[in-house]
């Protein structure tokens, strides 16, 4: 960890110089430097020159290399300000007239959804949006009171709030396999942000919660397990399975909308299905 300074900025990790974020995402991405030239169309001589502080990137350059290493558009940004250039990715808010046409988009899908549950949440999975049966699912399970407001501000981790002994799992039947399973997708997110950064301390902090399991741990699989990893729900006498769809928007040019996640929650089977049916019909 000597290439990281430790400030973070943004969420993403700084880097001391250049070279040591090449030589980072190079290394994460495990990629040779011959197997880098051949993508980017960079020499294997200047990018041996590049890793060892030899020479300087163009601002063009440190582009052509970020999408060559698939590096998310913040570190990219991050890249740049370690060069001494400028952001090339705006970062808005929501709330920003530019992504009015953004916010219709994911509207629109989490109308489609209902019956059944849909949100979105940024790259730390804190709650943005949901549809009425989201927030309506999330009401019940923690015994909310109906009239209760539930903030859009991310102020809520979907995470934690599941993950923790306080929070959905004692709902969960299978709580340790999806434990496990969402470890997985922060662990995911924690490489692709990079060292320093947020979501590797969320990473950490959930990791740290009483019963999580290790990190990599798979829990055993029956031998005729479902195609995919159920989300078994059980309070006040009902049992609900169901499973996740993760989308996320094409050819973002925008750190935020790039870090968008919109998780759909359908029934696994018929009782489920009739359930939010009747409770959630239109």
């Amino acid at each position: 960890m000597d290439d990281i300074d430790g400030r973070a900025g943004g969420g993403a990790g700084y880097f001391k110089d250049f070279a040591s974020a090449l030589r980072y995402w190079r290394t994460r991405r495990g990629i040779s430097q011959l197997r880098l030239s051949t993508d980017s169309g960079v020499s294997q001589r200047h990018l041996s020159f590049l890793e060892s502080g030899r020479s300087q990137p163009s601002r063009d350059l440190i582009l052509k290399l970020g999408i060559a290493l698939d590096v998310p558009l913040r570190q990219r940004n991050a890249m740049l300000l370690a060069a001494g250039f400028a952001p090339a990715y705006q970062e808005r808010k929501l709330s920003d007239p530019e992504l009015a046409s953004v916010m219709q988009a994911l509207e629109f899908m989490l109308r489609q959804q209902a019956p059944f549950p849909a949100l979105v949440v940024d790259r730390l999975w804190n709650l943005v949006m949901f549809n009425e049966p989201a927030a309506g699912m999330m009401k019940w399970l923690l015994a909310m009171p109906s009239e209760a407001a539930i903030p859009r501000d991310g102020s809520i981790n979907v995470l934690r709030l599941m993950l923790g002994p306080d929070g959905l799992r004692p709902r969960l039947l299978n709580w340790e396999a999806v434990c496990a399973d969402s470890l997985l997708w922060i662990q995911r997110e924690a490489m692709a942000d990079g060292p320093g950064s947020e979501a590797t301390a969320l990473l950490a902090e959930l990791s740290a919660l009483p019963g999580m399991p290790a990190i990599g741990h798979l829990p055993d699989l029956e031998r005729r397990a479902l195609p995919f990893l159920p989300l078994r729900i059980a309070h006040e006498g009902v049992r609900l399975n169901l499973f996740t769809t993760i989308t996320t928007l094409g050819t973002p040019h925008d750190v935020t909308v790039h870090e968008l996640r919109l998780e759909s929650f359908f029934p696994a089977d018929a009782a489920s299905a009739d359930w939010f049916r009747e409770r959630f019909a239109r």
